[in-house]
């Protein structure tokens, strides 16, 4: 980096041509374009059937796609340091979206879960925009409370508490699935922070028993969890979903039947093309298939924690806090659907990132990408740290 660009002053360096990281966006499109082609095989007899339009879900999840590449573009030209003085305003908008959610007339009801308020043209599900304003927010407080959350169980307590009420509300909806990813996410950030390992340690048993006896004492989540133990014991009711998906990803064998061959998508597969799309994939691409796409997400989690680092290097913390947040985000949420997938989980409802049909999920996913390439910008326009920059600005003056 020239000297020129380390003198400049920061609305000057903002105007400069974006930094684009070229293998981000090159997983990132893979992933896109991949999931698009295997929603379109997953969807394609469900949307015949539903609505007389083969590519009904295709269609839909384009339009998603478009509009998440527009919100990100616009993201991508907002400063980090306007994210950062957000921070507090986007924590009230994340909790406004969960409690209104739940209030009759607001919230939409979908098979007894409130999840969703209407937008007109589709349905925005509040889980997915509350856990990027958290994720925003907490970025914010880990760097200003560095020392409290360091040192004091107080500043560990205080975003838990918060966190705590967001995942009451999304336990109220419910969804469950939704409450652990964003408590996983936030206990990874705060480790990451540097908190002190007994806080980290007693909440985390705390949170455990507490999402155990939730699991126990409702019927529904304890089916559920018994028919992921045996699916093979009910294979018609409890443990019907995953008895088909693992027959789907039985019958993909090492190399698939062939795109567009699964035999479970037809109408066996309870929600091929959203929560189970990664059986769909395996029967029709095998294993070979399925290691390149667990693959890609491994590596996009690698080359977001990079940029995480490269923060931390430039001593940009709440930057690097935000990377490491939407980076847990993605990985747990691919992680537990591919757990489910293949039996190692519980059914949950999550979405696998850029490959299941999902609208909001597909937006908000694509708001946070646009974010880590705003990161890797400003980190490649300047990236010497911090102090360095203010003690040769002290220096400078003590010459003047």
């Amino acid at each position: 980096m020239s000297v020129k660009n380390m003198t400049m002053p920061f609305p000057a360096r903002l105007r400069e041509p974006l930094k684009i990281d070229a293998v981000l966006m090159s997983l990132c499109m893979t992933l896109l374009l991949g999931g698009l082609v295997v929603l379109t095989s997953a969807s394609i007899a469900i949307s015949d059937r539903g609505s007389g339009d083969p590519f009904f879900y295709l269609e839909r999840q384009v339009v998603a796609a478009v509009i998440g590449v527009v919100a990100g573009g616009v993201c991508l030209f907002i400063p980090m340091s306007v994210w950062r003085s957000l921070g507090p305003l986007m924590l009230f908008a994340g909790l406004m979206l969960l409690f209104l959610v739940l209030v009759p007339g607001i919230g939409y009801e979908v098979n007894g879960s409130r999840r969703w308020i209407r937008l007109g043209v589709m349905n925005l599900q509040v889980s997915e925009p509350a856990r990027l304003c958290f994720i925003v927010y907490l970025a914010g407080y880990l760097v200003r409370r560095a020392k409290s959350v360091r040192e004091e169980f107080l500043g560990f307590l205080r975003p838990m508490l918060l966190l705590s009420v967001a995942c009451v509300a999304l336990l109220a909806e419910p969804d469950f699935g939704a409450a652990v990813v964003l408590l996983a996410t936030a206990l990874i950030m705060l480790f990451v922070a540097g908190a002190r390992f007994r806080d980290f340690l007693v909440f985390s048993g705390l949170a455990v028993i507490t999402m155990a006896a939730l699991a126990v004492s409702s019927p529904y989540r304890m089916r559920r969890l018994t028919g992921f133990l045996d699916p093979w014991a009910d294979p018609y009711d409890s443990g019907f979903q995953l008895v088909q998906s693992l027959i789907a990803i039985g019958r993909g064998e090492w190399f698939g039947v062939g795109l567009g061959n699964s035999v479970q998508k037809l109408f066996y597969l309870p929600d091929a093309h959203t929560d189970f799309v990664f059986a769909v994939l395996a029967e029709e691409f095998g294993l070979l298939g399925s290691m390149i796409v667990i693959g890609l997400f491994f590596a996009l989690l690698w080359r977001i924690l990079t940029i995480a680092r490269r923060a931390v290097s430039a001593e940009r913390y709440f930057e690097a806090y935000l990377a490491v947040g939407i980076g847990s985000w993605l990985g747990i949420q691919a992680f537990i659907n591919l757990g489910v997938n293949m039996g190692l989980l519980p059914t949950k409802g999550l979405t696998l990132p850029l490959v299941s049909y999902g609208r909001s999920s597909m937006i908000i996913t694509m708001i946070a990408l646009a974010l880590l390439f705003r990161i890797h910008h400003e980190l490649s326009v300047d990236s010497t740290p911090v102090n360095r920059k203010r003690s040769k600005k002290k220096q400078r003056r003590r010459g003047s």
